[in-house]
């Protein structure tokens, strides 16, 4: 899976050359090959809630469907099928009923360069109205899961460090306060960062001279992250706030149960 969704744009897009998709290749080959070894591994490593599914497969889902949507969208003039005018077409709507003051699509659209074709500018807005589709769809379908407790229940007990390996529970300070405290962060990082990325997305290509809209490739691979990047946010601190009140109510109930075990101390008369 990996490997497919990484390869999506040098396969759909137009203008790849030869030298660019053995690259991208490597690339697919090394995340793929890291992937597995994580999976495989009995011990925690890099990836988190990897025994916490489908947290996980939603997010590569999404990232495949954001690329495959933007690539599709890139190429729309050369292949004209009725799948790329479809999704084109959905683009353009969810770009328009977004495009508004002070939204995060229309701060990509006021960060593109001056003189921007306005074919261009078009094909940028309908990528990001599809990505930001994408991007609600896979919060409410995860959201849902929290909803109704069907996510990280599996019938088994949550492994905090085999799924959270960068957090330490014994770092000090209660671990719920802390869980919370880290959730509601991630939260809000990932609702600032729509709004913080294309301006430095622009700032970085301008002092590194890379032409963002020169290539499709490039141009989609920047909106997806433009969007991707904020859904692991905001799914993270989602998936922290639910461990957190699962330690709460678990502990509830422990200290009820050993108040329920305790012998009375009223003495009788």
């Amino acid at each position: 899976m990996i490997v497919v969704v990484i390869l999506t744009p040098s396969l759909l897009s137009p203008g790849a050359n030869a030298e660019n998709a053995q690259v991208i290749t490597l690339v697919a080959l090394a995340f793929a090959l890291v992937t597995a070894f994580e999976y495989g591994a009995k011990y925690p490593g890099l990836i988190e809630f990897r025994d916490a599914p489908p947290f996980n497969r939603i997010r590569i889902i999404a990232l495949f469907l954001m690329l495959f949507g933007l690539s599709v969208i890139a190429g729309v003039d050369r292949e004209g099928s009725t799948l790329a005018m479809v999704i084109t077409a959905l683009g353009f709507l969810v770009g328009h009923v977004l495009d508004f003051s002070f939204s995060p699509l229309r701060m990509v659209v006021d960060n593109l360069p001056a003189g921007v074709d306005p074919a261009i500018a078009g094909q940028v807005q309908a990528m990001a109205g599809l990505a930001v589709l994408v991007t609600i769809i896979s919060l409410f379908l995860f959201s849902a899961l929290i909803r109704t407790g069907n996510w990280p229940n599996r019938g088994t007990a949550f492994n905090v460090w085999v799924n959270l390996p960068t957090f330490d529970p014994t770092a000090g300070g209660d671990v719920i306060k802390r869980l919370v405290r880290d959730g509601r962060v991630n939260v809000i990082f990932g609702i600032c960062s729509p709004f913080v990325i294309p301006a430095v997305a622009v700032m970085g290509a301008n002092q590194l001279q890379v032409p963002i809209l020169g290539s499709s490739q490039t141009m989609v691979w920047a909106v997806t992250l433009w969007m991707f990047l904020p859904l692991s946010l905001v799914m993270r601190g989602m998936a922290m706030l639910r461990i957190a009140r699962m330690i709460r109510a678990r502990r509830a109930r422990l200290v009820a149960s050993v108040e329920a075990d305790a012998p009375g101390s009223a003495v009788p008369s």
